[in-house]
């Protein structure tokens, strides 16, 4: 939104800062490039959600990213940040609700990489994702292993049903310490997960997460991650409307969870479909996390066959969404291990 557009950086001379309409899949999807030095390596970002764009398009020129900071990452790479199938910029209500599903948005990924390493004419790239982001970005690292340079995955999901049977434990133990008795009833009355039959038996345990403020840490100051954090980000973008906000958070968000997308993610398994990676790989958890819990990922990451290698490093005032100290020591990480 122009008139609330406030840019933490800007990028000048012969540096890029473009947000491109790119046909993906069938349809036109946005990304967002920005680089102080036209050359470097790319490092391509996978937002969460499904249908929360941050980062994302709406990111130019702000240095603050939900999960790490960006004014030095431009310095040192091509930093492409994309808007997801039917959110953000890449809404379109001319979208078939049958291309909502994990096989798409995976396809989808594979081609953003093909197009950035074609035109900027760079064998492999860097790939980073976070949360739901993190599904489709492990799933690339697996399949096109010879696409990337490394991976990285911020609140990395490994496997959602067993993720949803450990939040759903949490769920009940904090509902039973505040007795709080409409939650137990809910919790109680949906029973454990999976979920499986409609999106509604789905909300309830996704209603008290919320509730309980899995995704956000308040560690006590002004540096920590709320959700007015990632709306925002939306809010002063230069390249967001009002109608781009609504379609992220309302339209797209109802194009998202189809029926489709809802079984692809209580059915996949990353400790059997992606026991080893051949690529370097980072993993960076909120230490104080509730909404993906730490267990799986560490569960997953002893078990990692990772013969370049293995690192799993952690975001002591974070939860889902990371606090300002810790999004700038996550740019440091990035830029230390992937140069």
């Amino acid at each position: 939104m122009k008139w609330l557009s406030k840019r933490d950086f800007v990028i000048k001379g012969d540096g890029i800062s473009r947000v491109e309409n790119v046909p993906i899949g069938g349809i036109n999807q946005s990304l967002l490039i920005q680089t102080e030095k036209p050359g470097s390596p790319i490092l391509l970002f996978l937002h969460g959600g499904p249908s929360m764009p941050v980062p994302g398009v709406s990111n130019r020129g702000s240095d603050y990213a939900l999960v790490m900071t960006t004014k030095e990452l431009v310095k040192h790479f091509t930093l492409v940040f994309w808007d997801q199938r039917g959110t953000g910029k890449s809404y379109s209500k001319h979208i078939p609700e049958h291309t909502m599903n994990l096989k798409q948005f995976i396809q989808d990924g594979y081609e953003v990489t093909n197009y950035l390493r074609n035109r900027f004419e760079q064998e492999t790239i860097h790939l980073a994702a976070h949360s739901w982001g993190s599904v489709i970005g492990l799933s690339l690292a697996s399949t096109y292993p010879d696409a990337y340079s490394t991976y990285t995955g911020f609140s990395q999901i490994t496997n959602w049903v067993e993720n949803d049977k450990l939040s759903y434990k949490w769920l009940l133990e904090r509902a039973r310490e505040k007795k709080d008795q409409k939650a137990l009833q809910e919790l109680l009355a949906v029973g454990e997960p999976p979920y499986l039959e409609s999106f509604k038996q789905w909300a309830v345990i996704r209603k008290w997460q919320l509730k309980n403020k899995s995704m956000f840490h308040d560690a006590g100051d002004k540096q920590s991650a709320t959700f007015f954090s990632g709306l925002n980000l939306m809010l002063r973008s230069p390249d967001y409307s009002l109608m781009d906000i609504y379609n992220s958070l309302v339209k797209g968000f109802k194009l998202s969870y189809t029926e489709e997308l809802l079984n692809d993610i209580h059915t996949f398994d990353f400790f059997t479909e992606a026991p080893s990676l051949r690529m370097p790989v980072m993993f960076i958890h909120g230490r104080q996390e509730k909404h993906v819990m730490p267990e799986l990922l560490t569960r997953y990451f002893e078990q990692l066959d990772a013969p370049k290698g293995k690192r799993l490093l952690w975001s002591e005032n974070s939860s889902h969404a990371f606090h300002l100290a810790d999004a700038k020591e996550n740019e440091q990480r990035l830029i230390q291990y992937l140069l």
